[in-house]
Order: structure tokens, then C-alpha cells, then sequence
């Protein structure tokens, strides 16, 4: 090894060193993430997870190679959006945690404490405030850990998870509030939002999207079981919120029931509702509003906007004004066949011929949604809202034998088959469409300023598309689809794109430069 060779690899392994060491997010950090970090779930407060780094491009993603992968030895697949900071990356899976080198793959620490309560579907990741990380267990509690080391500073209760809570998220920090969501709508439960102090654990606010369960008249569901939105100008947290119960019988429930598969914006300080859009209004089909409330500064029909965009569960693409919720567009972007119009909110009208009943509807979407949980990405240069979409069909049957009480109904799939859609914010139509195959698939979408999409399939491909027109550019196979949202990150000059797959984390870049004196060297 020469002289150079051996400075640089000494240089890069003081510099991991250095990193390990320091593991601190700085508040400042979250309002304007560097290149060489992924410090909140979504990469920033906006949602977009569109990314400015240009070094991966359309002409040189066909390079693209294997830089490093860790294998989780876990049944469960990873779902969780690892968070970055001082050159460490964090990530879940139910009831584990990791922390691991984002250059080399090599595990920092590990925390495992199994839960035998509440539902492992799956889990979304962390947050971090300062040396601080919070984790949501299924059980329903908030841990926070020493980042340095995994060890536990405290453990607070969420929710009662003998009640049928859950809990899968990755909090929102904002400012001094680590703010979490709830799962659990296979019984009547309210869904509410809980706003922690990150250093005692104390809890500051609650604000409850549905009444108490037994209110006359009143329904409960509304859960928050996605990661939402913030906007610092405007001092507004934005969430989806979940369907009501009974989920597909809506008689012991009338009216519009809110605020179920609805986005709200609340203060983060008190907790106040200060507006509120039902993307489902009197949701009998289980459809969710929970998506990712995309927010956008741009012109919309030539008029400088603040704006909300969601692509919801139910079928229709929102664009609205996010500083008090009215109404910009509203679109479908795939087969629908519930609503029979829109009324004069811009919220779909549901028709009572196509709630469940005893013989069964014909549906579309079905109860999976034209997306659900998968984030979508923004793309500032092309105007393009993409995500990954579902288009189907679905059989929806009452029960009255199941009363008024958890799921009160079944549905059964007829069709369906995975796309990644292009949707024009302006317009809502389909600039284009990129065919995923008939098994879809559970990946979120990720883009960036040189003018890729990143996403995956079921069929564990990891795939790169030309922004412009969906065009394949590189493809990857990993042996287990991506339920999970990929990432990037800029370390030591060289970009990294990551993605779960399965139970493992994969880290792709481009080969180094032949001249490596000119480049650092990764550590292997």
C-alpha cells in the first residue's frame, strides 16, 4: 500500500471513528438536513423524500454496484426508513433496534427486547433529538436510548395494549416534542396523537381524532399509525388519520365521521386542531387517510401556494392550501367507483349503494387501497407526485351477525396489479405509468435532483427509473421484495442509495474512481 493510500485509509477510519464517537443530532439539523445525514423519517419535515444529491445520475446508475449489505437474522422484514446521523444509521424491525457504520455495514450495537403483547406487523423506524433516540414498541410503549450505545434512559406507556392498541410508527420530533401515533381498529377504540417531553418522558398534550368508545351516535377509529408532516413557517403538524369502527358497517355511526380518514393540522405546542379535510367521509372500506401529507412551496394555475398533496388509500389525489385546508384539486388516479361525486370541499360524496351488504359490492379500490402505507416522493424539477399504486377490484360483504363491533363485515380481492404512477400536481393526470406485475409490490418511492426514481418490486428487484418517463435504467435483485421506503446519503464524496429488502439492508453506489489517491477510500 503507498504512502498516500495508507494516509487516506487512515484519515477515513479516524473520521469513523470520530463518528461513532459523536453520534448527536443537533435540533438546527431537522429545519435543513445536510447531504450526510437522513435524520427524520421522511429525510425532512416536508415528506417529499426527494433528495438534491446529483452523483448517481440517469447516464451512470447502470454502474451501480453492491458497496455493502447487513443481514438482520430476523424473520421479520425491515420496514422501517433507517435514520443517519455522524455516520451512523438506525433501523427496526419489531422489537430490535441497530445501529450500524453507514460506509462499511458493521454493527455498532444492538438492542433486542421481545414483547409477547400487541401486534408485529411491522415497524417504521425511530426519531432523534439530540444524543437521544425514541422507538415505539408493539406493546405500546416509547423507549429512549443513548444513541452511543442503545442503553435505555426511560420507558413511558402510549396506550393501553390490553384495550387492542399497537403501536408500529417512528415519532415526529418537533422542536421539544417527540409526537406519536396509535394502531388498533380490530376493536372500538379512539385513535388519538401524544406529544412526550424528549428528556423526562412526560407527556405534554393529547389530542383525540374520535370520541370515547360508547358516545351516542359517535364513532371511534381515526388511528395515526403513520409518521406525519411539519411545517416550520407556519408552526403546523400535518397527520392522517385512520378509518372509523365498526370498519364496514357505518349504521351506529351516521354523518361524515370525523375526524376519521382525514388530514388535520394541528399546533405542535398545544396540540389544537386548527383545520381538518376528509379525504373519506363516512368510510365503510377500511381506507385510511393515514399517507404521507406532502407539503410544497410552488405555484398551483399560477399562484404562489402553500400546498398539501396526499395520493390517498381511497383512490383520489389532494392538492390543498396547507395554511387553512381548502381545497385545490381533487382527482382520482386510478379505478373508483364509491363516490358520486365531490361536494363543494373538495371531499369525495360516498353513495350508500356501495357499502357493504349482505350479497356483496363490487368495489374499486379494494380494502388494500390504490396505496396505502408506501411513501411517495415529490419531484420539484418535473412537477411529478409519484408513488407506487394498486390499482383493484374487491368483493365488500356486511355481516350483521358481527353487530356493531371491530371489522363487522368481510372483503374478499378479486384483481389487482402494482404500478409506479406519475401524477402531475397541477392536474392530477398521469404523465406516466411504469407496469409492476400483477404481485405489486410494498416499496416506497424515493427521488432525486439528477433525475431518478428509486423504488422496488415484489419480486426483490430493486429498480432506478428515469424521472422524465418511468423508463427502466437499472435493476437490481435482492432475493425478497422491499417493504420498506429507500434512502440516500452523501459520505466521504461518494453517494449511497439504501434499501431493505427482506431482513436485509442494502447500501449501493458507484464503483470508486480508478485513481484512488484522488478519492477516499471506503472502509470495507
Amino acid at each position: 500500500m503507498t504512502l498516500i493510500k495508507s494516509a487516506l485509509l487512515f484519515t477515513i477510519m479516524l473520521g469513523s471513528i470520530s463518528s461513532l464517537g459523536a453520534q448527536n443530532l443537533d435540533p438546527s439539523e431537522l429545519l435543513n438536513p445536510p447531504s450526510d445525514t437522513w435524520p427524520l423519517y421522511h429525510g425532512d419535515y416536508s415528506g417529499r423524500r426527494h433528495s438534491h444529491l446529483t452523483q448517481i445520475t440517469p447516464t451512470n446508475v447502470d454502474k451501480l454496484s453492491l458497496a455493502w449489505a447487513f443481514q438482520t437474522r430476523q424473520r421479520a422484514e425491515i420496514k422501517s426508513s433507517p435514520l443517519l446521523v455522524d455516520g451512523i444509521l438506525y433501523f427496526t424491525v419489531p422489537d430490535q433496534i441497530w445501529a450500524v457504520d453507514a460506509r462499511s455495514g458493521h454493527q455498532v450495537w444492538h438492542y433486542s427486547k421481545p414483547t409477547t403483547q400487541g401486534l408485529h406487523i411491522g415497524h417504521r423506524g425511530l426519531a432523534m433529538y439530540k444524543g437521544w433516540l425514541y422507538y415505539v414498541t408493539p406493546d405500546c410503549h416509547l423507549i429512549s436510548l443513548n444513541a452511543k450505545d442503545g442503553s435505555v434512559r426511560w420507558t413511558k406507556t402510549i396506550a393501553d395494549v390490553t384495550k387492542g392498541y399497537w403501536t408500529t410508527l417512528a415519532p415526529l420530533v418537533v422542536k421539544d416534542h417527540v409526537i406519536v401515533g396509535v394502531s388498533g381498529d380490530f376493536d372500538n377504540l379512539s385513535g388519538f396523537l401524544r406529544s412526550f417531553d424528549p428528556e423526562t418522558g412526560a407527556t405534554q398534550w393529547q389530542w383525540d381524532s374520535t370520541s370515547a368508545p360508547g358516545t351516542p351516535n359517535k364513532t371511534t377509529g381515526g388511528m395515526t399509525w403513520m409518521t406525519g408532516t411539519y411545517d416550520p413557517e407556519l408552526n403546523l403538524i400535518y397527520w392522517g388519520t385512520g378509518n372509523p369502527t365498526p370498519v364496514l358497517s357505518g349504521t351506529s355511526r351516521p354523518g361524515n365521521d370525523p375526524w376519521t380518514c382525514s388530514i388535520v393540522a394541528l399546533n405542535p405546542d398545544t396540540g389544537e386542531l386548527v383545520w381538518g379535510f376528509q379525504p373519506s367521509p363516512h368510510d365503510t372500506h377500511d381506507w385510511d387517510a393515514v399517507e404521507t401529507p406532502v407539503l410544497v412551496d410552488a405555484n398551483f394555475h399560477g399562484q404562489p401556494r402553500k400546498l398539501l398533496m396526499q395520493a390517498s388509500r381511497n383512490g383520489y389525489f389532494f392538492v390543498l392550501d396547507r395554511t387553512n385546508g381548502q381545497s385545490l384539486l381533487t382527482v382520482p388516479f386510478g379505478p373508483t367507483n364509491w363516490a358520486t361525486g365531490i361536494d363543494p370541499k373538495g371531499q369525495p360524496i360516498p353513495n350508500p349503494e356501495k357499502e357493504p351488504a349482505r350479497d356483496g359490492r363490487l368495489i374499486a379500490p379494494d380494502e388494500g387501497g390504490l396505496t396505502n402505507y408506501r411513501a411517495p416522493s415529490f419531484d420539484p424539477k418535473t412537477g411529478l407526485f409519484i408513488v407506487d399504486a394498486h390499482p383493484s377490484w374487491s368483493l365488500y360483504f356486511a355481516k350483521p351477525a358481527d353487530g356493531n363491533y371491530g371489522w363487522a363485515g368481510a372483503d374478499y380481492g378479486v384483481w389487482g396489479k402494482g404500478v409506479i404512477d406519475a401524477i402531475d400536481y397541477q392536474t392530477g393526470k398521469i404523465r406516466w405509468s411504469h407496469d409492476l406485475g400483477d404481485d405489486g409490490s410494498g416499496a416506497g418511492v424515493l427521488t432525486t435532483d439528477s433525475g431518478l426514481t428509486i423504488t422496488g418490486d415484489a419480486h426483490g428487484n430493486v429498480i432506478a427509473l428515469d424521472t422524465a418517463n418511468g423508463k427502466t435504467l437499472w435493476h437490481a435483485g435482492t432475493g425478497a421484495g422491499m417493504e420498506s421506503s429507500p434512502i440516500t446519503y452523501e459520505l466521504d464524496g461518494r453517494q449511497y442509495i439504501l434499501t431493505g429488502n427482506g431482513g436485509l439492508l442494502f447500501a449501493w453506489t458507484l464503483p470508486e474512481p480508478a485513481n484512488a489517491s484522488s478519492s477516499p477510500i471506503a472502509i470495507p
